[in-house]
């Protein structure tokens, strides 16, 4: 079996837009969310507020790429883009049958739906529909529009499970490389802000409510005033490369992936189950083959919801108690759904970097049903040699990472 490396990364996402600007907010605990004036117009829409992410340039993108790319695929090509910039990747391999494409989004584009079915409801036909509109609204949008702009020949996939989404398309990645079917993986996932996403979670009362003059303060995962989740935007890429591969070349190495599980509660659509949980982080341990407490830290999906908090909480006392370390990241950029998962693991590959455990962002009084596990409130200096990262989606779809040094 092949070693799987990452040997570059780029992110587009509420609290910055490159890896040294990222780590800036995480070390200054700077929160991405802010006031969404647009959705007050919105009816019956309690949710004011969202992760946002600005200061990108779409025209960095050729034109004749972007014409088929709804804001998700343009923030995915972006981070792709600097993502092979940093791997150092030439144009003949990324654009040989050697590489392959595994990014996804919990959706197509929503504004560009949204305008797709207003136009019909408008016209009563089709007079407004463009050729290129169902490039920007296909399920698998984003993957498709990063293949073509980089004119790559090998496997395209497009994992579509939302909060579970780039985190199985980098252990699908990984698993394409381990097994010799490809020698460099671009994974990652997308998704955009629109009020819709956000609407979906006030209907199911899992939204923060917490609209004030200080938006900054919520979500709150694991905290007992916790309220909901925070919908956001954003995008991350991964290059995977086989081991051999990049050390060929000479190309920086930032980690090693060494574990994936996923697998399905086989339970319920939106009541998670910490005994699903539990066995994907064990599933992805044994793959690494490597015990608990070889793991340094433990990012968590946490989102703030009050049945997520608790049963990944018992999903982690479950597995470790309270020996290892763990916090969660969503506190800095709310919920980025499809893009989570990537996001958090370029977290993970920061904290590894310099050695230092970022704190879960307005953990202040944990939740007594959260208990039993080392939750993180301060910054820790401490040597991180292997991480593990997970997220969990609608419908049970569980998945985690171990990654190394």
């Amino acid at each position: 079996m092949n070693r799987v490396v990452i040997t570059g990364m780029g992110i587009i996402s509420p609290i910055g837009n490159t890896k040294q600007d990222v780590f800036r907010s995480l070390l200054n605990n700077r929160c991405g969310i802010e006031p969404v004036a647009s959705w007050e117009h919105i009816k019956d829409l309690k949710v004011r507020i969202a992760g946002r992410c600005r200061d990108y340039d779409a025209k960095r993108i050729n034109r004749k790429d972007r014409r088929t790319m709804g804001t998700m695929a343009i923030m995915a090509a972006l981070a792709t883009l600097d993502a092979i910039s940093m791997s150092g990747l030439d144009q003949d391999i990324i654009s040989s049958p050697a590489t392959g494409v595994a990014m996804g989004s919990t959706t197509g584009s929503g504004e560009v739906i949204e305008k797709t079915f207003n136009d019909f409801l408008t016209t009563g036909g089709i007079s407004c529909l463009e050729g290129t509109t169902f490039m920007k609204i296909m399920s698998h949008s984003v993957a498709a529009n990063v293949a073509a702009m980089l004119k790559t020949k090998g496997r395209v996939l497009s994992p579509c499970c939302a909060c579970s989404t780039s985190t199985q398309a980098i252990g699908e990645g990984f698993e394409i490389i381990k097994n010799g079917y490809q020698s460099v993986m671009i994974c990652g996932g997308a998704d955009e802000l629109h009020h819709s996403t956000a609407g979906v979670f006030d209907v199911l009362h899992a939204a923060s409510q917490k609209n004030g003059e200080q938006p900054i303060e919520t979500p709150r995962p694991f905290d007992l005033k916790r309220d909901g989740l925070v919908v956001s935007e954003g995008a991350g890429t991964l290059i995977l490369e086989e081991y051999e591969h990049a050390k060929n070349r000479g190309a920086d190495i930032f980690g090693e992936l060494i574990g994936y599980h996923t697998c399905c509660d086989g339970e319920h659509m939106t009541s998670p189950r910490a005994e699903g949980m539990f066995r994907c982080m064990k599933g992805a341990l044994d793959q690494a083959g490597c015990s608990i407490n070889q793991i340094d830290y433990i990012n968590a999906h946490a989102t703030g919801t009050k049945l997520g908090d608790i049963a990944e909480s018992q999903a982690i006392k479950m597995l470790c108690s309270d020996t290892i370390p763990v916090s969660a990241t969503k506190g800095f950029t709310g919920h980025t759904l499809a893009a989570s998962g990537v996001m958090e693991t370029i977290f993970c590959l920061l904290m590894m970097e310099h050695n230092l455990i970022i704190p879960t962002l307005n953990l202040e009084n944990v939740d007594p049903d959260c208990n039993g596990i080392f939750h993180v409130q301060k910054k820790i200096s401490k040597q991180l040699n292997r991480v593990m990262t997970s997220n969990f989606a609608f419908g049970g779809i569980n998945a985690t990472l171990v990654l190394q040094k």
